[in-house]
Order: C-alpha cells, then structure tokens, then sequence
C-alpha cells in the first residue's frame, strides 16, 4: 500500500510544467468540447427516444470516394510498399504540386524541395513551432480559431499573441492592430482560410497585404487550408501561395481530411518556402516515420481527381442553403459562407418571455439539453455558435428532413437577438 502511495507521489510530482506540474490533473475546469461531449451524452440518457442532431461535430458524414479506397486496398496488397515512408514519397509529392496548379492555379511548385508529406495537419501544425520557437518568442493567432499552433509555442517557451476575428472585419484579422512591439518580435502569424469556426474567405487583396506585412516584420505565415477547395457559388479556390511573394515568407498545409471525406486516413502536405519546408521535414524526421505509402498513393489519386471535392462541395452548398434559410425564418442573422463547411451564427440574447443567454455556450447548452441540437460555441470574440452541415442525413430528401425537424424543434419559441 505504502509502495503505490509513494509511485504516486512521484509521478504526480514529475509532470512537466507545460502540462500543469505537479497539479496535472487536479484542474477542476471541464473545457468547452468535454462539455459538450457531456450534454450529448446526458440529452440521449434523458431523452433516448428522440433523435440528436449533431451539427457540431467538424468531420465528413460520408465515406471517400470509392476510386481512392480501390487505389488504397490495392496499393496495400503490394509488398513493396510495406516499408517506412520516412518523409514521403515522389508520387505523392508530384501529385501534391500538380493539385496546387490546377486547382489554384499556383505554378512553379517543386516537388522535391517544396512540398513534403504530413500525416494530418495537426500534427504539422503541432511540429512548426519545433522549427523557429524559442524561449520568449511569440506566435499570432486569430481567435476564435484552432489552438494547436500555440499550444506547441507555449510548450516551447514560447508566447502567443490573439488577434480577434470580428464581423466588422468580415473575420479577417486587423493586422495594423497588432502592436509594433508584438510584430518585431513574432517568428510566427498562423491563419486560416477559409475560416473554422467563422466560415469565411479570405481575398487576394487580403493575403496580398500579410505578404507585405511579413516581410516588413520578418514574420513567417502559416496558412492552414484544409478547406481551401470546399468553395461555393462561383467563388474560385484560392490559395496563399498564388499571391506573389507568399513563397518568400511562408508555407500553406494542405489536408485530404474535409476536401475528401478523408479525415480517418491522416494525409497532408506542407508546401512552400523550401528552406521552411526543409527545415520542417527535419523536425518531422525525428517525430514519425511517414504514413503508410498506400495511403499515400491512394491521396495521390484523389489528388488527382479534384472533381471528387466538387461534388462533396456541391453537398455542403446546398446543405447550406437549407439551414441559412431555416435559421433566419426563426429569426436568426444567418449568412452562407463562401467556402468551408461551418455556419457561424450569433446566439439569441433569450427566449422571448423566458430565459436569458449570457453566451454562446448558453445557447449551445440549450440547444443540447432541450432539443438535442447539438452545435459548438465560441465566446472568443463576441457571442457565438457553430453549425456544422456535415449532419448525417444520405441524401437530398433525408437532407431536407433533418432541416425540417430542427425548424420543428425550435419553432415553439420566440428567439430575442
């Protein structure tokens, strides 16, 4: 009993201070997706009758195309791919350039020094820091917006600066807004285009100008576009990388996960700046061994079947459609993004008559609890919540159906923005 007792002494004593310390696990704070996880869980015990719509959950409702899952069970047949990957292989790299082109019409991409592999962007983007932080050095990121970024800068000594994302600024960050004394000393400005959990796009203009902005600062840009090709009503997929200048200061991740119904298979790439991309395979090298080369042709495939996104696109388009419209008949302000499969709505202030919300997160606990709607709340910069069109439904008449029951459920209340 004694010996346990002292092994957990120990052990709690050892924890690394990024982590918490000796105090790891004694947090008492539940974060905002355990939350979440907890009200589904507590709707479906209290309710386990009613169907829960899940418009929080951030993943493809559907399975890949079946042309990459025939390329990958034969690929994955063959011995000669069983092997390490290490940090990629040509075929994928080749078809990772390729796609750059046709699809956003970004020329003169080297395959060999400037695109290289990831398995996923997150562990790509949990690796950048690796390559420039150092103690005291600061990293920018958008709130609200992915944290990984950050949380790898502070783990390395590192700080991060929020730059907030408002509707007035169409969900651009003010660059003019971060302090002089802030930019001198930042290695790193992560964006994201087009936006989780904001949906909304960025310009040629706009990315035109953080190139401007970085070289002025010596800031490197790493913009994170897993949904760069999920585009709608006529707007062209637009890549960092196509504004002139953007290879000098920086790099764009690319994701197979949401453009391609691929989130389970773990496939990107990094490409841009070759010494960036050199550097970051380095550090990559010694983090894992690369995905498994099957999977790596399979993407390749797909690569090179861009029409595959566009087809998933003109889903998510017309899923869209369907739940602006319904939102705002319920009196909502409700816009349809240009790319991205999020809806960012502001919350209600109340019920007409009734309870009052003091945030997103009371909203979204609301929805939860009492209609088993299921969204994601973001409090970072204003009072917000995001829907998700990657509902489960197969189909346009199952698609209409799952719209037509949230219009049910929330139609016996009278919102108040």
């Amino acid at each position: 009993m004694s010996t346990n007792k002292y092994q957990e002494t120990f052990i709690q004593t050892s924890f690394a201070d990024r982590i918490g310390g000796a105090n790891y696990g004694k947090d008492t704070n539940i974060y905002k997706f355990e939350k979440i996880k907890r009200a589904k869980q507590a709707a479906k015990k209290d309710f386990p009758n009613i169907e829960l719509i899940d418009l929080g959950v951030g993943e493809p409702d559907e399975m890949a195309d079946a042309g990459i899952v025939a390329r990958l069970a034969e690929e994955a047949a063959k011995a000669e791919n069983r092997g390490y990957a290490d940090n990629g292989i040509p075929e994928f790299k080749e078809a990772a350039a390729k796609y750059l082109e046709e699809v956003f019409g970004v020329e003169g991409i080297d395959p060999v020094s400037e695109v290289v592999h990831s398995i996923g962007s997150k562990p790509a983007l949990a690796m950048i820091p690796s390559v420039f932080i150092n103690p005291g050095d600061v990293a920018i990121l958008t709130v609200p917006g992915y944290p990984v970024l950050g949380t790898h800068t502070k783990y390395l000594g590192g700080e991060v600066y929020n730059v907030q994302l408002t509707k007035e600024n169409n969900f651009l960050p003010d660059l003019a807004s971060i302090p002089e004394e802030v930019a001198h000393r930042a290695k790193l400005l992560y964006l994201n285009y087009p936006n989780n959990p904001t949906g909304a796009s960025a310009t040629t203009e706009f990315f035109t100008e953080v190139v401007e902005w970085a070289k002025k600062y010596n800031v490197i840009i790493v913009h994170d576009a897993p949904y760069a090709a999920l585009t709608y009503d006529g707007l062209k997929p637009l890549s960092f990388l196509s504004v002139p200048g953007a290879k000098d200061v920086g790099v764009e991740l690319h994701s197979l996960s949401k453009s391609y119904n691929m989130t389970g298979w773990r496939i990107g790439f990094v490409a841009g700046n070759p010494l960036i991309v050199k550097a970051f395979s380095d550090v990559k090298d010694n983090n894992d061994s690369g995905q498994f080369i099957a999977i790596q042709k399979a993407a390749a495939y797909g690569l090179s079947h861009p029409e595959i996104t566009e087809k998933i696109a003109e889903k998510y388009s017309r899923r869209h459609d369907m739940l602006v419209e319904a939102l705002n008949e319920l009196g909502f302000r409700a816009e349809k993004p240009k790319g991205s499969f999020f809806l960012y709505v502001e919350a209600p202030k109340g019920i007409k008559g009734g309870r009052r919300f003091e945030s997103g997160e009371d909203f979204s606990q609301f929805l939860i609890r009492e209609k088993l709607i299921s969204t994601v709340p973001w409090d970072d910069a204003g009072n917000f919540v995001r829907f998700s069109v990657t509902f489960e439904a197969k189909g346009e008449a199952e698609e209409r159906r799952v719209i037509e029951e949230i219009k049910r459920r929330l139609s016996d209340v009278e919102f108040e923005f």
